[in-house]
Formats: structure tokens, sequence, C-alpha cells
């Protein structure tokens, strides 16, 4: 199974782009894991930098309402990319594709979600059929 969760801090304001005619947001994400320093026995705070990739209205949600900072977790699949530079070096590095992202901000500065209003659904007589 392909799923990961993961909280931290944006690294940088979210892009916006088209692929296509889908909107896909990109975020960098910190990441916070600890290791015991073998020197010091002391619990240290290493970092770890993922970028996340948010597809269609979702991005563009997120694009427009989180900033440089900004605690969020992620909920998403792991995503592997490699491909060589023009000097020939192999290059390689992993995505976060989120299925949905949570604000951890205060409740009063999170955003709320914008839904398309619901389509109407037609139903046959009085009766609903189950």
């Amino acid at each position: 199974m392909n799923s990961v969760v993961v909280s931290g801090n944006l690294t940088r304001d979210p892009e916006v782009r088209m692929a296509g005619t889908t909107p896909v947001c990109i975020l960098g994400i910190a990441v916070n894991g600890s290791r015991k320093n073998k020197e010091t026995g002391e619990w240290e705070d290493i970092p770890n930098f993922f970028d996340v990739i948010v597809w269609g209205s979702r991005g563009e949600f997120w694009g427009r309402n989180l900033s440089k900072g900004d605690k969020v977790v992620v909920f998403g699949k792991l995503k592997w990319s490699s491909w060589k530079t023009p000097d020939g070096q192999n290059r390689s590095k992993v995505e976060i594709v989120a299925d949905d992202i949570e604000s951890m901000m205060p409740k009063q500065d999170r955003p709320k979600p914008e839904y398309p209003e619901p389509v109407p659904v037609e139903v046959l007589g009085e009766e609903i059929p189950f």
C-alpha cells in the first residue's frame, strides 16, 4: 500500500501552474525527525524536505490559501521520479502527491474549503428506488 501522512511547515509560498487545462499546485514542506546524538546523548531535530503536488480544484484552493511557514498535515501517496541532467548525471527524488491537506492554523484563521454547488438530482415519481 502506498500511503503517507506527514505534518510540517511550508518552506515556500505555493506555486500554481496549469498542466494543460488542469491546475496543479506545488508546495514545499519541512518535516522534522529526530535522532540521538552519539557524542552528547541529546536528541536532535533533523529536517526532511519534500515537494508536494496537489492537483485540480484542491490545488487551486490551497495555492490561494496557504503561505510560507503555515503548518499543515498532508495525506497522500509517494511518487518517485528520475531523470538525466543535460550533462548526463542521473537524478531522482521522492514527491508526495496529496489526496488531502489539513491546515493546522488556529481555527479562526483557517480557510474554508470551497466546494462546487450540488447538482440537483431528478427523482422519478415519489418513491426512491432502493
